[in-house]
């Protein structure tokens, strides 16, 4: 069979992008080349990849089946090929990693930028969504996760732990009444998180969760700016509500209540042996969420004290 690199990290460049023109654009290329690639790759294995129609393409069970076992060996062969390189060496190649869009959009992009000044052979190559995805289905190299893991498959390295804090505006508790105990809950709605039901997310035990109110929010932050605007309580992460917290635009409610706080964690697909540009992001971010999280430093807040909030590995 008559096929290279070029040709699988083409037909995988399609497999994501889901078209020749989103291919083209990511790698760089001319539509013409891609499509080349991935003909010249179907005739070498000789299977048909895609079905072509009205200027649209469609992956085959083929494709499907091919792509999930290229990602792993791709990764593998280019895991041991940089284990070879010399300490010293620059590090290369495409880093691509997926956030939480909040957390990404608020806290990681001095992280990423000072890793990327220090390695200017890395393509870096940034997905910020709140959805979790397949880390190796997607090519990915690593991700940042938010609360506990499930997913045992993914080796993770814990960075910090963060609490969440149930907020209100001002004007809000003066319309509704204060909420000082558990019981004041049942009074009150709380504005909702759609990727997570409130219940499996609800962070005191012993205190029922409250009734969703009218509100639902597929991010943390639109979330935290739903509650500004006095519709209802919410339960946030303090990485989002911090200055809002701080300047006085949320209160914190039932601050009093002992929780089991976020951990916050880099995860990547057990590739072995390790790429030298994953290992080296990790230990960076790692080195980056050392002492307390910036975001926690200027709020006397319970579950911010000792070992709590610092990191662990």
């Amino acid at each position: 069979m008559d096929w290279d690199l070029s040709d699988i990290r083409t037909f995988l460049a399609v497999m994501d992008a889901g078209t020749i023109s989103g291919a083209a654009a990511r790698a760089d290329l001319s539509k013409s080349v891609v499509s080349k690639r991935i003909s010249d790759f179907e005739t070498a294995i000789g299977a048909a990849l895609f079905t072509r129609h009205a200027g649209r393409i469609t992956p085959t069970d083929a494709a499907l089946d091919l792509s999930e076992r290229l990602r792993p060996a791709l990764a593998e062969l280019v895991a041991a090929t940089e284990s070879i390189a010399a300490p010293e060496t620059e590090l290369r190649g495409r880093l691509a990693i997926a956030a939480p869009m909040s957390f990404g959009i608020r806290h990681l992009g001095p992280v990423i930028a000072g890793f990327a000044r220090a390695h200017p052979g890395l393509e870096i190559v940034l997905d910020y969504d709140d959805r979790h995805v397949d880390l190796r289905g997607a090519g990915f190299d690593l991700g940042l996760r938010i609360g506990h893991l499930k997913d045992s498959s993914l080796m993770a390295r814990r960075l910090c732990h963060d609490p969440r804090l149930l907020v209100a505006s001002p004007d809000y508790l003066a319309q509704y009444g204060p909420v000082t105990h558990p019981e004041d809950l049942s009074g009150h709605g709380v504005i909702s998180y759609l990727n997570a039901r409130l219940g499996d997310i609800w962070p005191f035990a012993g205190v029922p969760a409250p009734a969703h109110g009218r509100i639902t929010a597929n991010n943390g932050e639109a979330m935290r700016d739903m509650a500004i605007g006095g519709l209802g309580l919410a339960l946030l992460p303090l990485f989002i509500c911090h200055d809002a917290v701080r300047d006085g635009r949320l209160v914190p409610v039932l601050a009093q209540l002992e929780q089991d706080p976020l951990p916050i964690s880099v995860v990547w697909p057990p590739v072995r042996p390790m790429p030298r540009k994953t290992r080296a992001f990790i230990d960076h971010i790692a080195r980056a969420f050392a002492e307390d999280p910036p975001w926690q430093r200027d709020l006397a807040l319970p579950g911010l004290a000792g070992d709590q909030a610092r990191s662990a590995t």
